[in-house]
């Protein structure tokens, strides 16, 4: 099964993107070169693991129940950005500004897993939420204007008290998420 690890969102944040991500697609046309992500799928990746053997999942989840007990932290949606960068675009994104325990969490995540034998990730953490893929590399003109035109703008904010261990199941509408464990955070004091 493919696997990952990540923090869910609110279904507010969700409905603000798939606003957002409307207006975006309304300002490009149709593009056949973008690939919109579906906003139900929209989640932020702390670790993908790849394809593994279902009878290792429970050595994952024990890894992973092992971090229960972060503090919880609030995390803003806000500001648009590209992977490699906005010339030859392969990931559009909407940022995420966070404290240094969303840092912490996933640094915590990794090195767990690693002690699995997953291995490290080639790239440093970088948060953010993928709205699109480009099947070519080329800056896409009217994509880059609309984004161009708003100043970083704000999504929302939420709380991550929690995290999933995630199965990713491949479809021709897209991938489908299932959550398979949930991680949660420290309860507040009452």
């Amino acid at each position: 099964m493919r696997a990952f690890v990540a923090i869910d969102l609110t279904e507010e944040i969700r409905a603000a993107l798939a606003r957002e991500q409307a207006r975006l697609k309304s300002a490009c046309g149709h593009n056949r070169d973008i690939r919109w992500t579906r906003s139900e799928g929209l989640h932020l990746t702390l670790k993908f693991l790849g394809e593994i053997d279902k009878e290792r999942a429970p050595s994952v989840v024990a890894a992973l129940q092992g971090l229960s007990g972060f503090d919880p932290f609030e995390v803003e949606v806000k500001g648009f950005g590209f992977f490699p960068d906005a010339r030859r675009p392969r990931v559009f994104w909407v940022g995420l500004q966070a404290p240094g325990a969303l840092d912490e969490l996933a640094e915590r995540v990794e090195t767990a897993l690693e002690r699995l034998g997953f291995p490290r990730g080639h790239r440093p953490f970088k948060p953010h939420l993928t709205l699109a893929r480009f099947d070519r590399p080329k800056s896409p003109a009217a994509l880059t204007a609309a984004v161009g035109s708003s100043a970083a703008p704000s999504f929302g904010s939420f709380e991550v008290g929690e995290f999933f261990l995630f199965e990713s199941r491949l479809r021709p509408g897209g991938p489908e998420y299932f959550k398979l464990a949930r991680f949660p955070g420290q309860q507040p004091a009452e």
